[in-house]
């Protein structure tokens, strides 16, 4: 299904019937990488997969992509939907922009689970890598793809995940540099969201990968002290939906059957 959002068309799609399950993906995915998630959860919830702006068929809008942009734009996808209560689960990104909707929208919010994924914004350093990897996208994209997608898998996977690493890069190859430059100074100015560990009543699950590449683990262990959070690890990489596919759909079977 596709609407509007501020005239720039968005595609998503909706699974199952029962308590609603939002699904957020990361930086360079889209919503099928959900495909091997979706049957089991879908058994007795209603899913929505929803392609994050300028990813797969969903249109950029504009050359920066914040996320609060992209939690409204979800936001009238769930409105469209007539949804009033849903739990949020995000990837990476997905997670970013899920706490951007958790401040706009908390009310809506049954359940959050961030997913490799981190409250805290982008150090300096961070974001000088997000201006070379503009630079490198603004040279050739796909040689930026390419180059990226084998980096969130742990070190030891990436030879033992060919096939995937192939077929992730295959689907971030249809990218276009708009979108991928959008959503790289979107999250680059995203904002400080910890404060939403402490101040929400809902439930809030955080899924690490203790090998996890793209993301320190210490912070993301340093960020939940003294919150309500709850912590669940997995031993390898960013990409949980991949590399600890059975934990992953037990872990959110489990979060959401309890939320």
């Amino acid at each position: 299904m596709t609407i509007l959002y501020k005239k720039t068309t968005i595609h998503f799609t909706s699974t199952g019937k029962g308590n609603a399950i939002v699904l957020l993906h990361g930086f360079l995915e889209n919503s099928t990488m959900w495909n091997e998630i979706l049957p089991e959860i879908s058994k007795r919830n209603r899913v929505i997969c929803i392609d994050l702006l300028g990813h797969e068929q969903s249109e950029s809008h504009g050359y920066i992509h914040t996320m609060e942009a992209q939690a409204e734009m979800v936001k009238t996808v769930l409105d469209f939907l007539k949804l009033r209560k849903y739990i949020l689960v995000g990837h990476s990104m997905g997670g970013y922009i899920a706490l951007a909707f958790t401040k706009l929208y908390a009310k809506n919010i049954k359940g959050l689970c961030l997913m490799n994924s981190t409250a805290l914004p982008d150090t300096e350093e961070k974001k000088i890598n997000r201006d070379r990897g503009i630079a490198a996208v603004k040279q050739n994209h796909k040689t930026f793809v390419r180059m990226a997608i084998p980096m969130l898998f742990s070190e030891k996977n990436r030879a033992i995940f060919t096939s995937e690493i192939t077929s992730v890069t295959n689907e971030a190859l249809k990218l276009s540099a708009q979108g991928i430059i959008a959503a790289l100074e979107g999250m680059k100015i995203r904002k400080n969201n910890t404060q939403i560990y402490k101040n929400t009543e809902f439930p809030i699950m955080m899924i690490i990968g203790k090998e996890d590449p793209a993301l320190e683990y210490k912070s993301l262990i340093q960020q939940t002290k003294n919150t309500k959070v709850i912590v669940v690890e997995f031993p390898d990489g960013h990409m949980s939906h991949i590399e600890n596919k059975d934990e992953l759909i037990e872990t959110l079977s489990q979060f959401i059957k309890k939320t």
